[in-house]
């Protein structure tokens, strides 16, 4: 999977990233999205917001240098390390995300490492799966991109014992 490399996000990234968020077949996969992914003045703010956020790293995924996708991590509120990722539809089907997934996880030296998916992800489980995660819990909550609840588990990324 030597072509699937992770680049510091930047400015110019900004409309590709837009773009992709805003495809309606992946918003209603990733269930838990913005309100209105479509408020391009909303996601301008947020980008600004994580982009100077010391506690957030965001990486552009690449697939043979094309764009294909985001991933990311950052400290929630209680402290815990969460990561996220968001491959385009494009790039769906070929191991980008789990490949872009296990490139972010060696970067991240905090362990336990977190994940949240909609449970109706399957490739999304299969995803977090292949990289080492384990279902630790669900609950059901509203889901902006869905219009409705729906079930969302949470995902951890033990420390091996040795």
């Amino acid at each position: 999977m030597g072509h699937i490399e992770l680049r510091d996000l930047d400015d110019d990234d900004a409309d590709a990233v837009f773009e992709m968020m805003r495809d309606r077949e992946a918003i209603a996969m990733a269930a838990f999205t913005a309100q209105d992914p479509s408020d391009r003045l909303a996601f301008d703010a947020r980008m600004r917001r994580l982009r100077n956020d010391p506690a957030v790293t965001q990486y552009v995924v690449t697939e043979r240098g094309g764009f294909a996708g985001t991933v990311g991590a950052w400290t929630t509120d209680d402290g815990d390390r969460e990561v996220t990722y968001w491959i385009a539809r494009h790039a769906w089907g070929r191991g980008v995300a789990t490949e872009a997934l296990r490139l972010l996880v060696s970067h991240q030296a905090t362990r336990p490492l977190y994940a949240r998916v909609a449970t109706h992800n399957q490739g999304s489980v299969a995803v977090l799966e292949k990289n080492g995660f384990s279902e630790v819990s669900r609950s059901t909550a509203f889901a902006p991109g869905l219009g409705r609840e729906t079930e969302e588990a949470l995902y951890a990324l033990v420390p091996t014992v040795e």
